[in-house]
């Protein structure tokens, strides 16, 4: 009995040092920041026991001259540095959406000033056995409440083109599989939705937090398979604080001796301890940039560089403050 109580305290002491390894910078003045409400913050290092490189912004609640917004393109991709153009040169660009390569459109609910722009693949196509059935899921994502100032949340959300608002509810739903490729709204089983009303929201998934705990909801979302969610990548992640300050973190990744990437747990265990609350995991792999006043945090690991992508989010300066 002796050897397994120090063993589990050898294990505990273990695991305490390999946290101890993360440590953020404030390196806002590298980036020319001048804003004291958004910080950049870079770890370099190792996390558990391999090369690991991060950087997470975080912006007050309260900075009401601070714009935060979504952009997204039809039918076509452009680059972080092409969104910054497009945007006239904000403070902050990060991928978004997961995507589709074929038709480059994005796959999780984008809303963008107040109005849908677009869906979540609500039905996913079975195969083999399952061929001419749909396996149907509600996903994740953030957004600013429209009736709630500022206000960040996370929702499993249902979208529909016939309508202006994507819906949503606070708790995802078991899968279930039928023969039609959409969902009704008047199943039982999605009886606890209602119409989210959000001046932006971004979609992706899983949820990594809740209400400060771990609580990775790959398995009622269907993001990824088997042992992939084991895997390490590089990481785009969105969430907040106890005080509403929105936190964004890129991850990164698939370069060995420098940085490897992080798997969704470790993802989601880094975001608890510099004090998130709630997140979600967003695209991440090739598409994973972020760009703060146009330059670039993490590396890309995509060969060419910078992957294009349909939608990203972007936080801009005012001149004037933003009821």
């Amino acid at each position: 009995m002796k050897k397994i109580v120090l063993l589990f305290l050898l294990v505990i002491f273990i695991l305490n040092i390999t946290n101890a390894q993360i440590s953020w910078k404030d390196v806002s003045d590298a980036y020319g920041i001048d804003t004291p409400t958004f910080k950049v913050y870079e770890s370099t290092g190792t996390l558990n026991d391999s090369p690991f490189r991060a950087f997470y912004v975080k912006v007050n609640k309260q900075d009401f001259y601070l714009s935060k917004g979504v952009d997204t393109t039809l039918y076509r991709r452009l680059t972080p540095n092409q969104y910054f153009e497009k945007l006239y040169h904000p403070l902050l660009i990060v991928n978004a959406s997961f995507f589709e390569f074929k038709n480059n459109t994005n796959v999780n609910v984008i809303v963008q000033n107040n109005r849908l722009v677009a869906h979540n693949i609500q039905g996913i196509p079975g195969k083999g056995k399952d061929t001419l059935t749909y396996l149907h899921v509600l996903n994740s994502a953030i957004g600013m409440n429209r009736t709630k100032q500022q206000d960040l949340e996370i929702a499993y959300t249902y979208t529909d083109s016939s309508e202006t608002n994507p819906y949503y509810q606070n708790t995802p739903i078991i899968p279930y599989r039928d023969s039609s490729a959409k969902m009704n709204l008047q199943d039982e089983r999605l009886k606890l939705l209602k119409p989210w009303k959000v001046y932006w929201a971004v979609g992706g998934g899983p949820v990594l937090l809740k209400e400060g705990e771990i609580h990775i909801t790959n398995n009622e979302e269907h993001k990824f398979a088997g042992k992939a969610i084991l895997d390490r990548h590089p990481r785009t992640a969105m969430g907040y604080n106890q005080n509403g300050d929105l936190i964004i973190m890129a991850i990164q990744g698939r370069m060995g001796g420098i940085a490897v990437g992080a798997t969704l747990n470790e993802t989601a265990n880094l975001l608890k301890e510099i004090g998130c609350v709630g997140a979600i995991n967003l695209d991440g792999g090739g598409s994973s940039c972020m760009l703060v006043n146009g330059k670039e945090t993490i590396k890309p690991s995509d060969a060419i560089g910078q992957r294009p992508v349909p939608a990203v989010f972007y936080i801009t300066k005012r001149a004037y403050k933003i009821e």
